[in-house]
């Protein structure tokens, strides 16, 4: 089915967009090309709701939690907003929440201040934990790191509620973010691409003490447990009163706004967009959100997005300059990434020099050549992206440009999977150029969970030929680990043990590990429990492949290429020398094996992310968005639409108190016996 294949193929585009974006702080695409594709894909999965997936990332937010990093749970979802480009988006998001409200709405306007969004949690009004976004539902722990930001207020005043979490972004301004690349390339290291990267790299740093060395500043836009609050604007002031302080000498349009109607929003947009440029840190946009909070819950969500909000983007400032020359990165999965090499030009007050060019069909697609004068863009004021070739201004002398067929790396074939748009190094476990990527992915917390293993550490093995496999993980020794710069014993010991804990792991994690193209989380695990052990995916036809459900064409022949190289096998043998679990052990049935689940309301018990996974480990899958397919709706207080939904449909409903028993009941039924059957009935 060509739209499944479509599906498939968005899936693993946006996941690698997502990885680069939240994890490697370093993205390829402009966020109007990301939206598209989301769009496109959410439009799909409307058509097609029996290929529903909750790791979609239509269902989710951000990314993984780096390795390194303790996970934070998040008290509610971390959640993105919408975007809107053009005043008809934002006028159709306005008459969409009149319609769905049945009355006329105010809205606030606040910057959309281009960082990394973080949540801070006070507990008896001092600050104890902060944490990034995440996946949504899970971030990082980067407390310490939090502490040494100077708008961050250790304590909060005596009048402040005991329990406060307060949201927003750390940001970096433009005149420190150019202070810091000198600094960087005076030291010979890579200058960050623009303040947002800068701002996340600093942040999400192991060492607190690199982070406290970086001049970070923080703007906050929400917060809970507040008293007496019934609007985003009493919200925002109240922030301001507990010692959340914005900047001095900010122009007076960045100050907190309250409009009337939708007319004085794109009114005030036409400043914001004029004026960006007085503001000392960068912004993308307005952002656009229905005042009354009892209007934002009635309105909800919608998949990962709130119904009540939107950001409204600026349109990318464009320049001409010369593009001097295409070369090829390897990323992580292999993927080769052509990258333009530009004349440096200034674009919106930051030097470009280089641009993604994405594909080779991107490239044929606009008949871009090198030596061609060419327009460049920020896409959302920040990416840079060439936009067309000015083919009037051609000569004669600009050159056709071809993917290489052998990798540039490792001089591994190349290959380009049938409905994908990029080409791929063959050269799998081998390539040198995907090595730190691949130790970094195989030794995450998601799949091999090996502790100590950082993106520093693994730089360093690679660059002393410690490791040019993953497989040489597994056969490291503590004299070898000593050679390292400041490595000592006790640091040799610990990774020596988690590495040798790893081995414990099931099939279906390192199977992930491996980091084969097209196979994520999910996919492993169906893989795993289907053909039991490497040897027999190993010997799988393509037939074999596409009876696993999720597993499509394009997946199957990706398993197939990474099976069919020589070097791959060699080091599937190494690994299974070393002692890792490639075979599943027998799968133990689970009380509510394969039911879908969804939360509506408030749950008084215990918290969304606790329900959640209970009904995880019982077998259950939880949804966010509700369809005919799901078999309960989880009903809380003040459940809205989906409640309707539900009983119109006939999906059962189960109030709290159910659920509680539900669960207590598999519980034990699991303990004492995997056949027991749970009486299953809900409230219709």
């Amino acid at each position: 089915m060509e739209d499944q294949k479509e599906i498939e193929k968005l899936r693993s585009e946006l996941n690698e967009h997502n990885y680069r974006y939240y994890v490697l702080a370093a993205p390829i695409i402009s966020d109007a090309e990301y939206d598209h594709l989301l769009n496109r894909l959410r439009d799909l999965e409307k058509k097609h709701p029996e290929l529903f997936s909750p790791d979609s990332p239509t269902q989710r937010v951000g990314a993984p939690i780096q390795a390194g990093f303790s996970e934070v749970v998040h008290l509610t979802p971390m959640l993105s907003l919408a975007n809107a480009f053009s005043e008809e988006e934002v006028r159709a998001f306005d008459a969409k929440v009149k319609k769905l409200l049945g009355h006329e709405v105010g809205y606030t306007i606040e910057p959309k201040v281009d960082g990394l969004a973080v949540s801070l949690r006070y507990s008896h009004r001092r600050f104890f934990q902060g944490a990034t976004r995440g996946d949504g539902e899970r971030g990082e722990d980067i407390t310490l790191n939090l502490k040494s930001l100077r708008d961050i207020p250790w304590d909060l005043p005596e009048y402040a509620p005991q329990e406060v979490e307060v949201r927003g972004e750390v940001y970096l301004n433009k005149a420190d973010f150019e202070r810091l690349n000198e600094e960087r390339l005076d030291k010979g290291e890579a200058p960050f691409a623009n303040p947002r990267n800068a701002a996340a790299g600093s942040l999400r740093q192991l060492d607190p003490r690199v982070t406290a060395g970086r001049p970070l500043h923080f703007w906050p836009y929400a917060g809970s447990g507040l008293r007496g609050i019934t609007t985003q604007y009493q919200v925002l002031t109240d922030l301001e009163g507990l010692g959340f302080l914005r900047p001095n000498g900010l122009p007076d349009f960045l100050q907190n706004r309250l409009i009337r109607n939708i007319d004085d929003a794109l009114a005030l947009f036409k400043i914001f967009n004029d004026r960006r440029h007085e503001v000392p840190f960068e912004i993308d946009g307005m952002v656009i959100k229905v005042n009354s909070l009892k209007d934002q819950e009635a309105l909800g969500f919608v998949g990962r997005e709130p119904r009540w909000a939107i950001a409204y983007k600026f349109p990318a400032i464009q320049k001409t300059t010369i593009l001097k020359d295409i070369q090829v990165q390897v990323g992580r999965t292999g993927s080769l990434n052509p990258v333009a090499i530009l004349e440096p030009v200034e674009i919106g007050g930051v030097v470009v020099s280089r641009a993604s060019l994405h594909n080779e069909d991107e490239i044929e697609r606009k008949d871009i050549r090198i030596g061609d004068a060419v327009l460049v863009q920020r896409a959302g004021d920040v990416i840079p992206q060439i936009v067309m070739p000015i083919k009037e201004r051609r000569t004669g002398e600009e050159k056709l440009f071809q993917m290489p067929e052998r990798c540039p790396v490792c001089s591994s074939h190349t290959v380009r999977l049938p409905g994908y748009a990029m080409r791929y190094c063959t050269g799998g476990l081998s390539c040198e150029a995907q090595l730190i990527e691949r130790l970094k992915h195989f030794a995450g917390r998601r799949a091999m969970d090996i502790e100590h293993l950082g993106s520093q550490l693994a730089k360093s093995l690679v660059e002393k030929k410690l490791v040019q496999s993953i497989a040489d993980l597994y056969f490291l020794n503590k004299d070898s680990l000593l050679t390292l710069e400041r490595f000592g014993e006790k640091s040799a010991d610990n990774l020596l043990e988690s590495i040798e804990k790893s081995k414990e792991r099931p099939f279906s994690k390192v199977l992930f590990a491996l980091g084969i193209p097209e196979v994520g989380e999910v996919t492993a695990k169906y893989l795993a429990e289907h053909f039991m052990s490497i040897d027999l995916l190993g010997r799988a036809s393509l037939e074999d492949l596409e009876a696993v459900p999720g597993v499509g064409p394009s997946i199957s022949e990706s398993i197939l290429q990474f099976f069919g190289e020589a070097h791959n096998q060699n080091v599937l043998e190494r690994l299974a020398q070393a002692g890792l679990n490639l075979q599943q052990r027998a799968k133990k049935q689970r009380p509510l094996d394969g039911l879908i689940f969804v939360l509506t309301g408030r749950l008084e018990r215990f918290t969304r992310p606790e329900a959640q996974s209970r009904l995880e480990a019982l077998g259950a899958v939880v949804s966010s968005t509700l369809t005919k397919k799901a078999n309960f709706l989880v009903a809380g207080a003040e459940s809205g639409s989906k409640l309707e939904k539900a009983q119109s449909w006939g999906v059962p409903v189960l109030e709290e108190e159910e659920l509680l028993r539900m669960l207590d009941e598999s519980t034990s039924s699991e303990e004492t016996s995997p056949h027991v059957t749970v009486d299953l009935k809900g409230r219709s």
